[in-house]
C-alpha cells in the first residue's frame, strides 16, 4: 500500500494564513471608524493567529520523531509570538479597544516583512463573517 501524501501541509497553511493576515491588516488600517467590517477584520486576524500557532506543532512533530529537539524548539520559539499576539488581540477585541487592536496589528505586520501581495491577488476577503464566528466561540 502506498503512502497518502497531503499536498496541503502545515507550512502551506501558515503561508496562506500569513498572506491573508497581511491583507486583512492593510484593510483594517484603511478603516476610518469601527464598524461591522472592522470587527470582522480584527476577529479574522485573531483567529488566524491562533491557527498559525496550531500549525507549528504539526510541523514540529516530524522533527521530534527523528530526535531533532533543538530544531523543533527553535521553530516553536520562532512562531511563539503568534499565540501571544492572538491572546492580546482577543482581549482587545472583546473590550473593543481599537487603539490596542491597531497597535497589535502593527506588531503583527512587522512579523511578516517578506510577505508580498500584489494588487491582483486571489486571496479574496476571507474575513467576512469572522466576527459572528468569534462571538459564537465566546459563548
Amino acid at each position: 500500500m502506498s503512502r497518502v501524501i497531503n499536498p496541503d501541509g502545515s507550512g502551506k497553511e501558515r503561508s496562506r494564513l500569513s498572506r491573508e493576515i497581511v491583507k486583512a491588516i492593510r484593510e483594517l488600517m484603511s478603516q476610518t471608524e469601527p464598524n461591522e467590517t472592522t470587527r470582522d477584520l480584527a476577529a479574522f486576524i485573531t483567529s488566524a493567529l491562533f491557527q498559525i500557532y496550531e500549525t507549528v506543532d504539526v510541523s514540529v512533530n516530524a522533527w521530534e520523531k527523528r530526535g531533532y529537539w533543538v530544531k523543533a524548539d527553535r521553530f516553536r520559539m520562532e512562531w511563539e509570538w503568534s499565540m501571544y499576539y492572538g491572546k492580546d488581540m482577543k482581549e482587545a477585541l472583546l473590550k473593543e479597544d481599537w487603539v490596542m487592536i491597531a497597535m497589535i496589528s502593527a506588531k503583527v505586520a512587522q512579523k511578516f516583512p517578506s510577505v508580498k501581495i500584489g494588487p491582483k491577488n486571489r486571496i479574496g476577503e476571507p474575513w467576512h463573517g469572522a466576527w459572528k464566528k468569534f462571538k459564537e466561540k465566546q459563548v
